[in-house]
């Protein structure tokens, strides 16, 4: 990346990799031609060059996967291992628990390989407990709870095949062994998750039901894609240690060094996929439980890219107020459904907690390392631009400029949506009210670009 690139902000899933030209000496070498070509063609002076050639290309091909490292390092992407003591696992038990509030569920577990349980007694399991939704009075991890590779169980069943199951009612299956360690004996449904990405298994993500239940559709689409995200995010920290070990030798040959840095391209690209999914999936289950009939949060988040692209923002700062976008109503996916669903008047209690919503959806994101960029963008969308919002009633330019785009954007969106309780209004009826309001809860300039673009 160019220093004029990164001071107009380029996009990080846009990032270009300076690969090396290809090298018709290696295609030559590659098939076993290398020797006679040495020991007949050559002479010492080109020899030289050539070994000039391969240590200056050793150093360039050095120097792009220390930077491919102190980007896509463990700060910068999930922080979902690299653990080495039992302190450390407690932020499975938090992702767990997470879950369990997203889809409404009695129960969440988290297991891993062995490969990703340093710090953890797991004995010789195939897969150890990291997190668990539930309370314990002990040590969870003192208990060394976990399946062996030869259980007859669903769990090791959906593990090795890399299969999603939902079993509605589980005394119907006769390889689901109850963990009393677990209250599984209550357990009426199940579904179970792999993690892993298209050619690595790490885990295997469990919800369960103390009733006969199936998970929605958005629900069980945004734990699959959660299980693909932490799983290439675990391969990619794996692909990063086993790199800098090779990088701290003393003899590397180009050839494993280019065979790295392909490795290391290909599961870059596929986190910023998976990141993207996961931002998409955890918007459309925001959009299922908040009783939307459109696709809310995708419509805003449309909306804003349109409206940063007529204001002229740059393409980083466009795909943060995307996510933004995608994720400003996300502390509703913490509440339950029965509060979206209540067409009576809401209680002191309810009504708070429904005003409180993008707090917790900011303590959510807060815990989710590549997002934590947009985190200002959603805390303060509820500001006005006269100062008279919250949380901290900010005004006017003292506003992040994303979250007054985004602010325009969710009104208008939801103005022009049919609601549970209401019909949609026209864009005219829309765009009069925003207009009525510019200067006082919007921003002018965003209220003119808006509209422009619709």
């Amino acid at each position: 990346m160019t220093d004029k690139e990164e001071e107009l902000g380029v996009s990080l899933f846009g990032r270009t990799i300076d690969l090396m030209e290809d090298d018709p000496l290696e295609e030559i070498f590659a098939l076993n031609m290398g020797d006679f070509i040495s020991e007949y063609l050559i002479s010492d002076d080109l020899a030289n060059k050539i070994g000039k050639g391969v240590k200056d290309k050793a150093e360039k091909l050095k120097s792009q996967l220390r930077e491919l490292i102190s980007i896509y390092s463990l700060d910068n992407t999930l922080c979902v291992l690299g653990f080495s003591s039992k302190d450390e696992y407690v932020v499975y038990n938090s992702i767990a628990r997470t879950l369990t509030q997203i889809l409404d569920t009695d129960a969440c577990h988290i297991y891993l390989t062995k490969d990703f349980t340093k710090g953890l007694d797991i004995q010789d399991k195939l897969l150890g407990l990291v997190g668990s939704s539930l309370e314990f009075d002990e040590d969870m991890y003192s208990k060394k709870i976990g399946y062996n590779e030869s259980d007859n169980s669903v769990i090791i069943e959906a593990f090795k095949n890399l299969e999603k199951k939902q079993i509605k009612d589980v005394s119907l299956i006769e390889n689901f062994e109850p963990k009393k360690e677990l209250n599984e004996e209550k357990v009426k449904s199940l579904a179970v998750f792999p993690i892993h990405n298209n050619a690595y298994v790490v885990g295997i993500i469990v919800i369960e039901n103390y009733k006969e239940k199936t998970l929605k559709r958005a629900y069980a689409n945004l734990v699959e894609t959660i299980g693909r995200l932490f799983g290439t995010s675990m391969h990619l920290q794996k692909v990063i240690e086993h790199t800098e070990e090779v990088l701290s030798e003393d003899t590397i040959f180009a050839e494993e060094l280019q065979h790295l840095r392909a490795e290391l391209t290909s599961l870059i690209g596929d986190l910023g996929t998976q990141q993207q999914a996961f931002v998409e999936k955890l918007a459309k289950a925001v959009d299922e439980k908040g009783q939307y009939k459109v696709s809310h949060s995708q419509n805003t988040a449309e909306l804003s890219k349109k409206l940063c692209r007529q204001l002229g923002l740059n393409e980083k700062t466009t795909d943060l107020v995307y996510y933004a976008g995608l994720l400003q109503n996300i502390g509703k996916i913490t509440l339950p459904e029965s509060l979206f669903t209540n067409k009576g008047k809401l209680s002191k209690e309810e009504w708070e907690k429904l005003q409180n919503h993008p707090n917790v959806g900011v303590n959510l994101l807060m815990n989710i390392n590549f997002l934590s960029e947009v985190v200002p963008y959603i805390h303060y969308h509820k500001e006005r631009w006269d100062g008279g919002g919250e949380p901290e009633g900010l005004k006017g330019n003292s506003i992040p400029f994303g979250s007054r785009i985004i602010a325009v954007a969710d009104a208008y969106t939801a103005m022009t949506s049919d609601r549970s309780y209401r019909n949609a209004m026209t864009k005219e009826e829309a765009l009069e009210i925003l207009k009525e309001e510019s200067g006082k809860k919007w921003d002018p300039d965003v209220i003119n670009a808006l509209f422009e673009v619709v």
